[in-house]
């Protein structure tokens, strides 16, 4: 497993990190959970993201569960605050102070850990002051309770902003996490060259565009049983957006190109991601343990320009590509 820099710090993370959005104590009941976690351990994996909104906060407790026992110097883990949890009440959601303090409290308890070495803002706060937000931040990484900070789904101009005020106040937003696959490349306009200035690195999630680019989805032909696709708890309006014939006869146009490299296409996915030097690290989840040992063979995968340039003569105009996509809900959802 290789490692890479997290932005322009001396941070480095695995370049897969194993992330527990739509598996633990959601879809996944907790041994299995434990046991992909062993599996991403095994393989090298280093780096675990996880968020308090996940499963109402208990993503983080089976997480925290799992990895107990482990040498916490030897791992990096991540999670997140915006989003509304436990009773919801009328502070319980957002980056005001308030609910940073709280949140990383409870987050450390759940996760059963003195610290995160990331801390990220799930979302942009438009009812928050930023000049709050950041020093919240400032806060808990001067409290010892966060290494660094981070963002997720800002756009440019929110993570050139939070980053000028992060400097300001002695500390380092390192990282953006942002959805990014070779369907979904609304970063690469904007985000990603002013992300490459200030030295702020992609963390992406969904590399494989929820599963689209396995080619397991075929253009006139219902999504198989137990797909994502079909299950409502596990992001099918997410996927939705893929699910498109034209799409889906695109990506199956890619298959010929994986079996070149002797790869499978998820594998390709994942290793087309990881070829952005602004991607510090590609989030998978799994829901069997095998499925982390076949992604972690798309390390090493070096795709040169010849192969980059075949892709995206199949994929056509297919990708979304406009930055306006990167955006934060306008209110905070309650």
């Amino acid at each position: 497993m290789e490692h890479r820099h997290l932005g322009r710090s001396g941070l480095k993370i695995s370049e897969l990190i194993y992330g527990n959005w739509l598996t633990h104590a959601s879809q996944v009941e907790d041994e299995r959970a434990r046991a992909c976690v062993r599996a991403a351990l095994d393989a090298g994996i280093s780096t675990f993201d996880t968020a308090d909104t996940y499963a109402n906060t208990a993503a983080e407790v089976v997480l925290g569960e799992a990895l107990k026992g482990e040498r916490r110097e030897s791992l990096e883990i991540f999670t997140k605050v915006y989003f509304p949890t436990g009773p919801r009440g009328h502070n319980d959601t957002g980056l005001s102070r308030k609910h940073i303090r709280e949140s990383i409290d409870a987050s450390l308890t759940r996760l059963q850990t003195d610290y995160v070495d990331l801390y990220q803002a799930h979302r942009y706060d438009y009812a928050t002051p930023l000049e709050e937000t950041m020093q919240a931040f400032a806060d808990v990484v001067h409290s010892g309770k966060a290494l660094y900070i981070g963002v997720s789904e800002w756009n440019a101009d929110q993570i050139r902003a939070g980053h000028q005020l992060a400097r300001e106040l002695g500390i380092q937003l390192v990282s953006n996490q942002p959805q990014y696959s070779m369907l979904w490349r609304v970063i690469e306009e904007r985000v990603v060259p002013t992300s490459r200035e200030l030295g702020v690195s992609q963390v992406v999630w969904s590399p494989v565009a929820q599963g689209i680019l396995t080619g397991k989805y075929t253009p006139g032909t219902p999504a198989p049983e137990g797909s994502r696709a079909r299950d409502e708890k596990g992001g099918a309006d997410m996927i939705k957006r893929f699910l498109d014939d034209p799409v889906l006869e695109a990506v199956q146009g890619l298959q010929p190109i994986a079996e070149d490299l002797g790869l499978s296409m998820a594998q390709l996915a994942v290793a087309w991601v990881l070829s952005n030097d602004n991607v510090a690290g590609a989030i998978i989840g799994a829901s069997r343990p095998e499925q982390i040992s076949e992604n972690v063979k798309a390390t090493g995968v070096t795709l040169d320009g010849d192969v980059m340039a075949r892709i995206d003569e199949v994929l056509g105009d297919i990708p979304e590509t406009d930055p306006a996509k990167t955006v934060s809900p306008a209110q905070r959802l309650a």
